[in-house]
C-alpha cells in the first residue's frame, strides 16, 4: 500500500500541503481508484519520516474536501466523486490558483502564450494517463 510521496523539507510548500497535492495528483491521474484504501497515519508518518500529526492533518483536508473518506474500524479510502464545492466556491478556488501560476510565470519572465503552452501540455499529461 505504498504511495510512493515524496517531501521536501526544504520547500516553501508546508509538508501537510505536499502530501495533500501528491494524493490529490494520484487521485486526478488515475494512480489512487475510488474505493482504494490509503496507508495508516502512523504508516505513512514512519515512511515520510514526519510527524503522524501531518499526515493525520492532510487526510482531514481531504476529507473536508471530500477526496478521501473514513470508515470506522478500517481506516481511510478515496471517496466516491460527489459535489463538494457549489461552481461558485469551485472557480474561485481555481482563480486563485490560476493568478499564482500567472504572478510565478511573470516572476520568471514567461509569456503568456509559453505558460498557455505549459498548462496545455500539463493537461494532456494528466488527462492520458
Amino acid at each position: 500500500m505504498s504511495l510512493g510521496l515524496t517531501i521536501s523539507p526544504a520547500s516553501e510548500v508546508p509538508i501537510f500541503r505536499q502530501i495533500m497535492q501528491q494524493i490529490q495528483r494520484a487521485v486526478a491521474v488515475g494512480t489512487l481508484h475510488v474505493g482504494e484504501q490509503l496507508p495508516p497515519v502512523r504508516t505513512l508518518a514512519e515512511s515520510l519520516v514526519i510527524n503522524p500529526n501531518t499526515v493525520a492533518r492532510s487526510y482531514q483536508e481531504l476529507m473536508r474536501e471530500g477526496l478521501l473518506e473514513s470508515r470506522a474500524g478500517r481506516g481511510v479510502f478515496v471517496a466516491e466523486r460527489r459535489q463538494v464545492f457549489s461552481e461558485e466556491e469551485k472557480t474561485r478556488r481555481l482563480r486563485h490558483s490560476a493568478e499564482q501560476l500567472c504572478h510565478e510565470a511573470i516572476l520568471f519572465g514567461l509569456s503568456g502564450s509559453d505558460l498557455t503552452k505549459l498548462v496545455e501540455a500539463a493537461w494532456k499529461e494528466l488527462r492520458i494517463a
